[in-house]
């Protein structure tokens, strides 16, 4: 979902109560709030494709896949906002304050837009790693058969994965394997319209 206004310093309690009552999602971060733009349909087809093949792949596990009207918490940074998947394994933990925020997924997924690529990359990965249950972070590029996937590593670094067209990602805390081309089928209906 592309960033989109701000406003001005709120507190977190004054951004849930007006996030229940709106229409559209908001990021938070330290009292500034950042209306998240709707995606394209490229972007719908990416997410539904995802989400069929890992639901698929969950079923009867201990882990369940959310769409992106979860919303996350990540108290270390006071960061909330809507990953465009969200796979979280047992017991789903609630923010103190928030009880409609989980602050304990497994993976997150995020498709790329030209809007959000760079934020998705950088500063919001910054806050994702800050999550103790993370234990993987896929991108999904709009543009071209490209997926990378992030583990942490040994020495509290991620290590990035690449995978493109005729790949599978393989999410191995989720037990979960993904073709690229899966993702990827019948996405050029949609590159034309974005």
């Amino acid at each position: 979902m592309a960033l989109a206004a701000k406003a001005a310093f709120i507190p977190y309690t004054a951004y849930l109560a007006a996030e229940d009552l709106s229409a559209e999602k908001h990021e938070y971060c330290h009292g500034v709030v950042v209306a998240m733009a709707g995606g394209t349909m490229l972007h719908a087809h990416l997410i539904a494709n995802l989400h069929g093949r890992l639901f698929g792949q969950l079923v009867g596990k201990r882990c369940r896949v959310f769409n992106e009207a979860l919303r996350i918490r990540i108290p270390a940074t006071d960061l909330s906002t809507y990953p465009d998947l969200s796979v979280i394994c047992g017991p789903l933990e609630h923010d103190d304050v928030d009880k409609d925020a989980a602050t304990n997924p497994t993976v997150l997924f995020e498709v790329l837009s030209p809007s959000t690529a760079a934020y998705d990359r950088g500063e919001k990965f910054d806050h994702y790693t800050h999550l103790p249950s993370l234990k993987a972070y896929v991108l999904v590029d709009c543009n071209r058969e490209n997926v990378v996937l992030y583990t942490p590593g040994e020495d509290e670094t991620w290590v990035r994965r690449v995978h493109e067209a005729g790949d599978t990602v393989r999410i191995s805390v989720i037990e979960v394997e993904l073709p690229v081309g899966e993702i990827y089928a019948g996405w050029e209906e949609f590159r034309s319209v974005g």
